[in-house]
């Protein structure tokens, strides 16, 4: 072969090489950048609904989504953590936002939200951004809201001379009176206003009512024995010593037949049960039912509730933080808010989205809206979740009056300071 033969081979090779190069450089470049989003129970199953449109208008970008049962979640959580396999975004219940928070698992979000053309916190339920904000750092951006209302028999009310529902839990307990005298003339059973012992929801939203200060030291001690939570929970008590709730689930082994029943006539529940109570109460009872914000203390109105739901965040070892900030952006938009509620019945935690008529005309819905205007965030602290659960045992204890109010409080105090034990060594040691 002659020297100008293997200048020309080598010429061409280069040439080859060169192109195909290019055509990986445009592969490369054309494959979108993929996140990982776990998203939990039927939210998760829900979402993939609205992800075709997120990537129409952002092509470069591709969201894997990853179904997380809520039974799971916390624990998966945890394991992906400690192996570095964290996803991108992640759908958090409030309630972990300050465990995950602990842990500098997730990313702060205030440079982004700071910059963002499409989300404006001060849309956001105040009480409901607050819970996102941990340490003055803003680390979730609310994805849907839950707090809890009264679902009532509007008929039986009005048998008691009640043609609204009662603004303070003094009118609470002289309306349960006159529903159980009238029960008693009928020779019917009734307990008014059930409190499942099984709940902490209650106690707490009393406890917050009250004055709240759960916990003391610097959120390191317990203060549920302290003479704000003490009022609440004689209120509590009172509930089930004069047998307006049962105390314990055997009488009560389905909600809807006995509501329908006139068993029960109040309820403290979620907006899930707005789609329960359309389905499953008697068809000749459907207009009888009705939604209320929640009495208060004094005479302010509505009562405190409390602020739950989920959030969006992204873990700081996303090295897809541009793209999964853009997802957060799109999925708690106004228009993405009202979307999500059409699918799942999830209210928005953005005040304009309660102006599309699908909310503003549903008559269930407006006790819900009028009761995020007064909520309050849960302590922020990792230990809440577990220190709630064990509530439950004590309403029990007091329901059944296997414990004083006094006994209660104070051997739950004991436990909860256990709980709190590594936060004040955490404490102590910082001060040093």
């Amino acid at each position: 072969m002659t020297r100008a033969a293997i200048q020309y081979l080598r010429l061409f090779t280069l040439f080859l090489l060169a192109m195909l190069s290019g055509v990986r450089c445009r592969a490369s470049s054309d494959t979108p950048e993929t996140i990982k989003f776990w998203a939990m129970g039927n939210e998760g199953e829900m979402v993939r609904q609205l992800i075709p449109e997120f990537e129409r208008l952002n092509p470069k970008i591709h969201v894997n989504v990853q179904q997380i049962p809520w039974t799971a979640a916390h624990e998966k959580l945890l394991t992906a953590f400690a192996g570095e396999s964290t996803p991108d975004v992640c759908q958090l219940g409030n309630t972990w936002l300050p465990e995950f928070s602990v842990l500098h698992s997730i990313e702060p979000l205030d440079r982004f939200a700071a910059h963002s053309s499409g989300i404006r916190l001060n849309d956001f339920f105040e009480g409901v951004l607050k819970t996102n904000i941990i340490d003055s750092a803003l680390v979730g951006i609310p994805w849907y809201v839950d707090t809890r209302v009264v679902f009532y028999r509007r008929d039986l009310l009005a048998e008691a001379g009640y043609t609204t529902f009662p603004a303070t839990w003094n009118e609470v307990l002289r309306l349960c009176d006159l529903m159980q005298r009238n029960a008693r003339a009928k020779h019917i059973p009734r307990y008014p206003l059930f409190l499942p012992t099984g709940e902490w929801v209650p106690a707490i939203i009393l406890g917050m009512q009250s004055g709240g200060n759960f916990l003391r030291d610097g959120n390191t001690r317990g203060n549920f024995s302290g003479p704000q939570f003490h009022r609440a929970f004689d209120l509590l008590a009172q509930f089930y010593q004069k047998e307006y709730s049962p105390a314990g689930m055997q009488l009560i082994t389905n909600v809807y037949n006995s509501f329908s029943d006139g068993l029960i006539t109040m309820y403290i529940t979620g907006p899930w049960n707005i789609g329960e109570f359309t389905r499953r109460i008697s068809p000749n009872l459907q207009s009888q039912w009705m939604t209320a914000p929640l009495p208060s203390m004094d005479s302010t109105s509505p009562g405190i509730s409390l602020p739950l739901g989920t959030s969006l965040s992204i873990f700081r070892r996303s090295s897809h933080k541009e793209a999964g900030w853009k997802l957060i952006e799109f999925l708690t938009s106004r228009d993405q808010s009202v979307a999500f509620y059409k699918i799942t019945g999830n209210l928005p935690p953005r005040k304009s989205a309660w102006n599309d008529s699908s909310l503003s005309q549903n008559k269930y819905i407006q006790a819900f809206y009028k009761q995020l205007q007064r909520v309050d965030p849960l302590p922020q602290v990792a230990e809440w979740e577990q220190i709630v659960i064990k509530l439950q045992l004590y309403v029990e204890y007091v329901a059944t009056q296997t414990m004083t109010v006094d006994e209660a409080l104070h051997k739950f105090d004991g436990d909860v300071d256990q709980m709190l034990e590594k936060r004040r060594w955490l404490v102590e040691k910082n001060k040093h």
